[in-house]
């Protein structure tokens, strides 16, 4: 059985309410009828934003830990988790202030990064520093903080089962996708997958795990049990990320280097078609990243971080409706539906 360490923590950092700082340069406001609120983690200007989708302003930001990158909302769209890549905690701010609730300290060296708010209502979070991943019972009330780990290097992001009893780690370090077992006690097990692997997501039903290798343009379809490769389909260009729609019915790949999306029909296994962002030269400068379904799998929230910009694309006609504003190095997404919280 593989050692689990457990810290608990039941006392928040005193509450710290930060200025919002403005744009040095925003897109034109565009209305749209579409509502609710879009978080964006700024890693070059360490800070959070809050997006207004309705009016697609930026209406709040706030400083930040040191360079984070991805980030969560709660299922009852109370908080927003914030994974602090340049040091060693992830913070929970309120969604409708964004002032602070408290940092959750994950040792030295821990660089977290993948995070998952799951609807079970536990953060799980990556930590590349220390080869391994979290769990955090109850973070914005009275925590019990798990660590797991994965043994190999570098692990960047992960995707949890529908029931929370395992997480799946994607090791860029290593070029591994690695199983973690959460309740059973057995040790982590890792695969082989692809040239340079990086996005992953699983679907919503369990049955599948797809993740992107960017280094050799491909995406791959695993047994998310035994790890082995079903599927592999050809992708654009350098596929960063991989995000499966909420509906189930096809997964899409951020292309950096050609400023596309390629949408992968999951029945089938066969790249569908291909939405162009931006064209290839505008794509260096763009150097799109993360990307983001709404609930209702009917626009993809693309992160440019090198224009500071979220590209709002139409899923089903494949046209960039806006381009939404972000700070400085706009990268990790998060989304809040109309009728939750995160109104000021």
């Amino acid at each position: 059985m593989f050692l689990l360490r457990k810290l608990v923590v039941v006392s928040p950092l005193v509450l710290i309410a930060c200025s919002p700082t403005p744009a040095d340069s925003t897109p034109p406001v565009v209305q749209s009828d579409l509502e609710g609120t879009l978080f964006i983690a700024n890693k070059r200007g360490n800070s959070l934003s809050k997006i207004d989708l309705a009016t697609g302003a930026e209406v709040h930001r706030v400083d930040s830990c040191t360079n984070p990158h991805e980030l969560a909302t709660s299922p009852d769209g109370e908080y927003v988790a914030l994974a602090c890549y340049g040091g060693t905690t992830v913070d929970i701010f309120r969604t409708g202030d964004l002032s602070r609730l408290r940092s959750i300290e994950l040792g030295e060296n821990a660089r977290p990064h993948g995070i998952v708010w799951h609807g079970n209502g536990h953060l799980y979070v990556t930590a590349e520093g220390r080869q391994s991943m979290f769990r955090v019972q109850h973070p914005a009330g009275e925590m019990a903080i798990f660590e797991y780990p994965t043994r190999q290097r570098g692990s960047h992001m992960l995707t949890v089962s529908p029931d929370g009893d395992r997480a799946w780690t994607m090791d860029l370090g290593s070029g591994t996708v690695t199983l973690v077992d959460l309740f059973g006690g057995n040790p982590p097990r890792s695969q082989q997958v692809g040239d340079e692997p990086e996005g992953i997501s699983l679907s919503p039903d369990g049955g599948a795990l797809w993740v992107s290798a960017r280094g050799s343009n491909q995406a791959h379809e695993l047994d998310p049990t035994t790890l082995e490769i079903r599927n592999t389909v050809d992708t654009g260009a350098f596929p960063l990320r991989l995000a499966i729609r909420p509906q189930g019915d096809v997964a899409v790949t951020s292309d950096l280097a050609d400023g596309g999306l390629t949408v992968i029909d999951l029945a089938t296994a066969k790249a569908v078609r291909s939405i162009m962002v931006s064209n290839p030269e505008e794509a260096r400068n763009r150097m799109q990243v993360t990307i983001l379904w709404s609930g209702d799998g009917e626009r993809i929230y693309v992160a440019e971080t090198g224009s500071d910009t979220v590209a709002e694309v139409d899923y089903e006609s494949g046209t960039v409706l806006r381009r939404l504003p972000a700070g400085e190095g706009g990268d990790g997404l998060a989304i809040l539906p109309q009728g939750t919280d995160g109104k000021d």
